[in-house]
């Protein structure tokens, strides 16, 4: 004989929020997860310490500043300088941001709610572009605090330091869809790290390697579209372009037309976000 049992489920009368609201919540939740905020403390040692060395020549350029009256690092030049850093913690941060889904098969959860891989993929890439602004844009903003206080002979670089903070973006940008884009092949945290450091490693290395064979062995108007293999000194070229700001290249080479440059860029972050999309979409279909 059967019987019915009274489990306390109710209609649920109160407002729905959309798939706005779903979608800036993964994007806070995927933010949180790249700085290890709701984890244990060994998930915040990586992001933390790597933020605390970002704001190691910050401090030292103030110094500078204070005591000698020049400037350290330029803003325009900081991302390029401190580029290793950065890739360290693109790479070890990316792979947080979308292995745990891929593994662990949850992606089609996600998907039942009104949130579409458009709305997943944007949120991730949301999240991953502010910690890597973040990561830059914090120490530059010292720096320019650092200037305004100190009080520097001659007017403050303040439209370097916009100009910086914008590019700033638009690196962030480009960065976190090829770094999600390459962790995102593998559900494995390890190797997802280990593909985005290979790669910065083989375009940093590569680049003016490229750049001195073809200079040397005289095509100069070929080796300066080298450049553009590097995503830091591509952003680079189309900053000096827009703001008519010093070449932060290897021994201040020069780099292609500023148009092409820009072109190039945007080519290269719609590629990056298309074949993230695509990974997902394929994944969501398993």
């Amino acid at each position: 004989m059967s019987e019915i049992y009274d489990i306390g489920y109710r209609h649920y009368d109160g407002p729905r929020l959309g798939r706005g609201y779903s979608t800036r919540a993964l994007a806070v939740h995927s933010l949180r997860g790249v700085f290890g905020l709701g984890r244990p403390a060994r998930s915040k040692i990586v992001p933390f310490a790597l933020f605390g060395i970002m704001m190691m020549p910050a401090i030292v350029s103030i110094a500078l500043m204070a005591l000698a009256k020049q400037r350290g690092i330029p803003y325009s030049g900081f991302a390029v300088v401190m580029q290793a850093v950065v890739a360290i913690f693109l790479a070890a941060q990316a792979p947080t941001a979308v292995a745990p889904d891929l593994r662990y098969r949850v992606l089609p959860l996600y998907l039942s709610r009104p949130v579409a891989i458009v709305e997943y993929v944007g949120a991730k890439v949301a999240a991953m572009t502010v910690a890597v602004f973040a990561l830059i844009a914090v120490p530059l903003t010292l720096m320019y605090v650092g200037e305004l206080v100190v009080d520097m002979p001659g007017p403050p670089a303040t439209g370097e330091f916009f100009g910086s903070l914008l590019m700033t973006l638009v690196l962030a940008l480009l960065l976190s869809a090829f770094g999600l884009a390459l962790a995102s092949f593998t559900p494995r945290r390890g190797l997802g790290v280990a593909s985005v450091i290979t790669v910065y490693l083989l375009s940093f290395a590569s680049v003016p390697l490229i750049f001195g064979t073809l200079y040397s062995s005289g095509n100069e108007s070929v080796a300066v579209w080298a450049w553009l293999l590097s995503p830091f000194w591509l952003v680079d070229s189309v900053q000096a372009w827009l703001f008519n700001t010093p070449r932060h290249s290897i021994e201040n080479a020069p780099y292609p037309d500023g148009l092409a440059s820009a072109v190039v860029l945007v080519v290269l972050i719609g590629v990056a976000v298309a074949a993230l999309a695509l990974r997902y979409r394929k994944a969501a279909a398993r």
